[in-house]
């Protein structure tokens, strides 16, 4: 099993958990490592579910906060293991979100006595699929574990706050037609063709920009995939233009399956998948104040996150990891050493 050392630097730390191999579906081994680091802190109690780990302090503080990071990373693409050079820690998982993974550990290791009762999760499955996301089925199945009154999700923000996120939808919008042979093409309907007017709709489409807490949510609504058609000398019957809605925290997900649907009104919808928005809350007391604690900038979060489990359970949170998102899943991911250093200084005076 790996060993991971809570004594050693953020940096290192960090490249430790990116050399331990954990796609989605096989946090296994990371999550044993976690665990059996936090299980010699005598400060926490531990719950394990699955590979999602819980950790609390209970110190009677009159407030709580909880941390939260996901342990699975995308598929390796030639960025494994981790490499250190100069200024910059290279490597899968270094950006989103092992980086902040570290940060959290470092917080649990060395911050024993918090000025606020402190939760720290890491949890299994963020990359994938709903269904397999261990934070949310903590939030279903034993929400009293994430009790607080404030939560930070360490998602990459280049070091910055992040506040809120986009919710975002797939629909598959279908098109009808009518099967013939392609030599008698009269004779039948061609279901690909009538996608056009699908695409034509998307592309003279305007999304909208939304101010909300003087923060600007850009919206995007976009083909992300078409398919259709049975055999190379067949007019096809049925084809289907797959669109991505990313719409703003003012919309909940009713609200925006209903705009898409007027959007492409005449033509046939199938929700695929939807995830809710997150409002930034930064009006809430305990948001306002961490802001003005670490004494970052706030931008706008583009693009869905966990704290929208937060914000479904009632809880102001904020995304504010090391790590610039742009970078999030791609061959050259990357985090810079000065947030990773950066970040821990910020929350550990927070708690401090």
């Amino acid at each position: 099993m790996a060993n991971l050392d809570l004594s050693r630097d953020v940096v290192s730390l960090t490249a430790d958990l990116v050399d331990i191999a954990s796609e989605s579906l096989n946090e296994k081994e990371i999550c044993d490592a976690v665990e059996s680091s936090l299980a010699a802190l005598p400060h926490l109690d531990v719950v394990r579910d699955g590979h999602t780990l819980v950790a609390r302090t209970s110190l009677g503080r009159a407030e709580r906060v909880v941390v939260a990071g996901h342990l699975d990373t995308v598929p390796a693409n030639a960025n494994f293991p981790s490499r250190l050079e100069g200024d910059v820690l290279w490597g899968l998982g270094s950006c989103d979100m092992k980086g902040g993974v570290a940060v959290a550990l470092r917080l649990a290791a060395h911050v024993r006595e918090p000025n606020r009762d402190l939760t720290l999760v890491f949890y299994e499955g963020e990359e994938i699929e709903h269904e397999f996301n261990g934070l949310g089925r903590v939030a279903r199945e034993h929400p009293e574990l994430l009790t607080c009154d404030f939560a930070i999700l360490m998602e990459p923000s280049d070091a910055v706050v992040e506040a809120g996120c986009q919710g975002t939808l797939r629909v598959d919008v279908i098109t009808r037609g009518e099967r013939s042979h392609s030599a008698r093409s009269w004779l039948g309907s061609n279901a690909i063709h009538a996608a056009a007017e699908v695409l034509n709709r998307l592309t003279e489409y305007t999304p909208r920009e939304v101010e909300i807490d003087g923060l600007l949510y850009r919206e995007g609504m976009n083909a992300v995939g078409i398919s259709g058609g049975v055999a190379g000398n067949v007019v096809p019957d049925e084809a289907r233009v797959s669109v991505n809605f990313r719409f703003a925290p003012d919309l909940d997900e009713k609200q925006a399956l209903s705009h898409v649907r007027e959007l492409f009104d005449g033509f046939e919808i199938v929700l695929t998948d939807t995830a809710p928005s997150a409002l930034p809350g930064l009006s809430r007391p305990a948001a306002a104040a961490f802001v003005d604690a670490v004494g970052v900038p706030v931008r706008p979060k583009y693009g869905w996150t966990d704290v929208a489990q937060f914000t479904q359970l009632g809880i102001p949170a904020v995304n504010f990891g090391p790590g610039n998102p742009m970078y999030a899943h791609k061959a050259d991911e990357h985090v810079p050493v000065d947030q990773l250093i950066r970040v821990e200084e910020a929350l550990t005076t927070w708690l401090t």
